[in-house]
């Protein structure tokens, strides 16, 4: 028979308390993140397993969520300003006992615990106060792969949580985009005329699924119709729904309200300038044409000159205004007009049309887009924008388009 002594027992009972205390936190914390508690929730059974079963009384966690900031601290006061995460401990990829350092707030410290998941920092745990075993053969600090399991464990599943929340919010935004996309398409004229008096059509190009681009042609009357385009500063789903929103107020005010053009103008840089707060404005050509006097009203609010072109004679349309929602109120306002003869084209185009670039950082420009429309003169304004859009392909060679493209072209008979 063999007997063990009181002290063999006494060690074997505290590996046995050990292993029970480790697997009862992991459980706990499994618990809870199985049962989906909140982040404060699992930071609250994190802190109390350091601090009330384990004994630390000083520790500071940092986490990496877009950047490093302190996620849980205890037994700290006031801010550690001069611990900066990037230059003071990506360098640590395992437990690392602080010697010295030349940080003053690191030295307050004992130990630096790294958490890496998939080859990826996620945090640091700094722990202060420890007190060394009296085991020449132990780590100089127990239980600190206990503590870094731990830490990995709540770390991972915050991370988890975070990407879980931004998949969400993604979803969000691009059901946003698909309803943005769809009141735009909406917005847009679905047929354009071809007969005796005008051929129009428009060719458009987005640079993502929503865009600041716009175009339009309202029929008024037999002699009658008005074509725009519009351009807002900025991109993304803002810029997009103020679009949308100034594609309808334009409908609203000139169709079914029949404003005048200045009156119009004045009204839309009110709407825009309420609607953006100044933050955004919208660039926009208006023309009103009336068949049987062959005369063009128009008012150009800061946007690309559009261009008549007839033969080799060409003319930019460039009265008007700033552009709209740049200033409570316009400072100033002119309305242009032109005599248009037959056969005449009138083209219309947004900046990312003129301002595309070429792999040399040059720019399509206006005389180019000139020289395009006075060569394939006998072509229909369906066959033009094509060639347009062909050379516009040509010159920007393995260049992507950065902007939305656009181009409303009409020919006069």
């Amino acid at each position: 028979m063999t007997y063990v002594s009181d002290e063999a027992l006494e060690e074997l009972e505290g590996r046995v308390k050990a292993k029970e205390f480790k697997l009862n936190s992991l459980l706990e914390i499994t618990k809870a993140i199985n049962s989906n508690k909140s982040v404060s929730e699992l930071l609250d059974i994190y802190n109390f397993i350091l601090r009330e079963q384990l004994g630390l009384r000083k520790f500071v966690l940092y986490n990496h969520q877009n950047k490093w900031q302190v996620l849980s601290k205890t037994g700290i006061k006031g801010r550690l300003k001069d611990i900066n995460v990037e230059q003071d401990l990506l360098k640590f990829t395992d437990i690392t006992v602080i010697e010295s350092s030349y940080k003053k707030s690191l030295n307050k410290f004992d130990v630096i615990i790294p958490v890496f998941h998939k080859e990826k920092p996620l945090a640091y745990l700094i722990i202060g106060g420890l007190k060394p075993t009296s085991d020449p053969h132990a780590s100089p600090f127990p239980k600190l792969n206990f503590i870094q399991t731990l830490s990995n464990i709540i770390v991972v599943a915050i991370e988890n949580k975070r990407m879980a929340k931004e998949s969400i919010k993604q979803e969000r935004i691009k059901k946003e985009l698909e309803v943005a996309s769809e009141m735009q398409r909406l917005l847009f004229p679905s047929e354009l005329p071809s007969n005796q008096k005008i051929d129009i059509s428009a060719k458009y190009l987005s640079h993502s699924k929503v865009s600041g681009d716009y175009y339009d042609y309202i029929q008024l009357n037999e002699d009658e119709f008005i074509v725009c385009i519009a351009d807002v500063s900025g991109k993304g789903i803002s810029a997009a729904m103020l679009m949308a929103n100034f594609q309808a107020t334009v409908r609203t005010l000139y169709r079914y309200k029949r404003q005048n053009l200045r009156s119009l103008v004045h009204q839309l840089n009110s709407h825009v300038f309420q609607a953006a707060k100044g933050e955004k404005f919208v660039t926009f050509f208006i023309a009103e044409y009336n068949s049987k006097n062959r005369k063009l009203k128009y008012i150009n609010a800061g946007h690309n000159y559009p261009i008549l072109v007839r033969g080799k004679e060409s003319k930019f349309l460039n009265t008007g205004c700033i552009g709209l929602g740049m200033l409570e109120e316009l400072p100033f306002l002119e309305m242009g007009s032109a005599e248009i003869q037959s056969n005449t084209t009138l083209i219309l185009y947004t900046d990312g049309v003129v301002e595309l670039e070429n792999d040399t950082s040059e720019q399509f420009e206006t005389d180019r887009l000139t020289k395009i429309v006075q060569n394939f003169y006998p072509l229909s304004m369906e066959d033009l924008n094509e060639i347009i859009f062909g050379k516009l392909d040509d010159w920007r060679g393995l260049k992507k388009y950065v902007d939305d493209t656009a181009i409303l072209s009409c020919r006069i008979f």
